[in-house]
């Protein structure tokens, strides 16, 4: 007599390259083209009066009599969530608050905030991050009207998810596909310390001298250079650092990008930790800086009132568009130029 077994046949196997990857959420070019052929392939078919997802900008914009009224969303994960200079609660509001800044929405009208547990997350760490949220709510003008709260199993997520939206109105609309050839590329100060501090902290790597993420919300700084007709675009270089944020505003406005990287203002800190772990500070991101876009003739005038505010004190003037090479960014070295390649995907993840 032969016996029979019922074998459950296992679950078919995706290839590698059909399956989701960290560097499909890193801010480079493997993010941008996961978006681009799923999402933004079927949701811009959906009629929408206004700038929406097939933009691809920092938020969507709407039209309300005179003014935009601009949206925006994101969700925060970052490990660990406290790190030198702020934590998830901060980051997560000053996030939103500098995507609708990035397109001239510098009055922000509400926040939402939806906070996703899991299972035995400290209660003071909660509380921790919840007053630190306040903190940055009051700096920026910018009050949370509404939110959600779920709680997963433990192992099912890890601590905490923060995912928040932002409205804000604006009369001058910002994008981020303005460029033109002569403009001049603004970075409103030093770059690197977000990504690095976060990755010291990580690692455990002790170094001389304060390396702390720069997070912040920019509203206020960007609210004292418009009006002037002298801003063409701007863009907050977060994920994928300032190399992805200028290749996607290059790309989108049809002009090259020539990066003077000797006036790129850099930490010792950042520099240091960048070579020891073999991280470029142009790819890694920031959390209270803007590149902004200025035609040559109010550039001086941008300099200025953005070098008057605390958050741009270190304000620089590192690139000038050009008509060769649309989409590409060529690095001066000041003994050569080249190419400078845009990132696959972020190199450290899980940052912000």
């Amino acid at each position: 007599m032969s016996a029979t077994m019922n074998v459950k046949p296992a679950p078919p196997q995706l290839p590698a390259q059909q399956r989701v990857t960290l560097k499909q959420g890193g801010g480079g070019r493997a993010m941008r083209t996961l978006i681009e052929t799923l999402f933004v392939r079927d949701f811009a078919t959906l009629p929408f009066e206004g700038i929406g997802i097939a933009a691809m900008d920092d938020g969507a914009a709407v039209k309300i009599g005179d003014d935009w009224l601009v949206i925006t969303t994101d969700s925060h994960v970052i490990h660990p969530i406290f790190f030198p200079g702020g934590d998830i609660g901060r980051l997560s509001i000053c996030g939103t608050v500098n995507d609708l800044a990035m397109m001239g929405a510098t009055s922000v009208l509400g926040l939402t905030c939806s906070v996703i547990l899991e299972e035995g997350f400290p209660l003071e760490s909660l509380e921790a991050v919840q007053r630190s949220m306040v903190a940055a709510c009051r700096e920026a003008h910018a009050p949370v009207v509404t939110g959600d709260t779920k709680v997963m199993g433990r192992g099912e997520i890890d601590g905490i998810v923060l995912n928040t939206c932002g409205i804000g109105l604006t009369r001058t609309l910002v994008r981020d596909n303005g460029l033109t050839v002569g403009d001049r590329i603004i970075v409103t100060g030093s770059i690197g310390e977000h990504g690095l501090s976060v990755m010291a902290a990580r690692h455990g790597i002790q170094i001389d001298g304060d390396l702390v993420s720069d997070v912040a919300p920019l509203n206020t700084l960007i609210a004292s250079i418009l009006g002037g007709g002298g801003v063409t675009a701007m863009k907050d270089p977060t994920r994928g650092g300032v190399s992805s944020a200028l290749h996607e505003m290059a790309s989108k406005s049809g002009v090259g990008i020539l990066l003077n990287e000797r006036a790129v203002p850099v930490q010792r800190s950042v520099r240091a930790v960048g070579e020891l772990l073999g991280i470029d500070p142009l790819h890694v991101a920031n959390e209270g800086k803007a590149l902004i876009g200025v035609r040559p003739g109010a550039v001086d005038a941008v300099l200025a009132r953005l070098r008057e505010h605390p958050l741009g004190r270190s304000a620089a003037i590192i690139g000038t568009c050009v008509a060769e090479r649309p989409g590409s960014v060529v690095l001066d070295t000041g003994f050569g130029r080249r190419l400078l390649a845009e990132p696959e995907g972020e190199p450290l993840p899980r940052i912000c």
